[in-house]
């Protein structure tokens, strides 16, 4: 069995608009719905856990329970990404779990095919990430100058999901647990294990909403879709 959980437990204060920013309407709908939908549409994911605050979450899921059967828990998150993940891998049942597909709740554009080729990457190396091409020339700068400048053909943005083998999660999560480490991503954790991680190519539209105007070109991202 794959599982999916996805995670959108912070309350988005950079988004603006007075709530917490997976929960704001796009086209009428929450956010975190457009999300689950994709992973609901998604055939290779089995499970859908969700991390957020658990009462808001559950009223939304509720009311979307007729298309969200593969949402089966809500779970409470933590006070950062990797206690809200680790709260996420606690709640589902060890030896059932082959793949787990970690995404950010507030990206709603990774498509059901992206998912599916990040899992079956996984499947057969053990984790694998999504990523979309830098097309910007990045420079490392240090004391207000340009240090160097980084080739960005070997560059990629790490984007989500982001899939790994349950039992190589987990015993990422309790290393980084143990030695008190955080990271913003789950792939930095498992990449202190010395595991290899593949890359998969994904498109730059899975963008992850943060700023309000970042709200304004996902109503039209969405008004290109339908």
């Amino acid at each position: 069995m794959n599982v999916a959980i996805i995670v959108a437990a912070g309350r988005g204060t950079r988004a603006g608009g007075g709530e917490p920013k997976q929960f704001r309407a796009l086209a009428g709908v929450p956010l975190i719905i457009h999300t689950l939908r994709r992973f609901e549409a998604c055939a290779a994911i089995d499970e859908i856990v969700l991390v957020a605050p658990a009462e808001e979450a559950s009223a939304h899921v509720a009311a979307a329970r007729g298309e969200l059967k593969k949402v089966t828990r809500v779970v409470e998150g933590g006070a950062t990404r990797t206690g809200s993940v680790w709260r996420g891998l606690e709640s589902v049942p060890d030896g059932e779990i082959e793949i787990v597909a970690v995404h950010d709740g507030v990206r709603p554009f990774v498509t059901p095919e992206e998912i599916a080729r990040t899992v079956r990457a996984a499947a057969e190396s053990g984790a694998a990430v999504l990523c979309a091409p830098v097309v910007d020339t990045i420079k490392v700068c240090e004391g207000g100058r340009v240090a160097r400048t980084l080739p960005r053909e070997s560059l990629r943005r790490a984007l989500t999901p982001q899939c790994f083998r349950y039992e190589l999660l987990r015993r990422a999560y309790e290393h980084a647990h143990a030695a008190g480490v955080e990271a913003t991503d789950d792939a930095a954790l498992v990449e202190m294990l010395g595991a290899q991680i593949a890359v998969v190519e994904g498109d730059a539209r899975n963008i992850k909403l943060t700023r309000p105007e970042d709200f304004a070109l996902a109503e039209i991202l969405l008004g290109e879709n339908r």
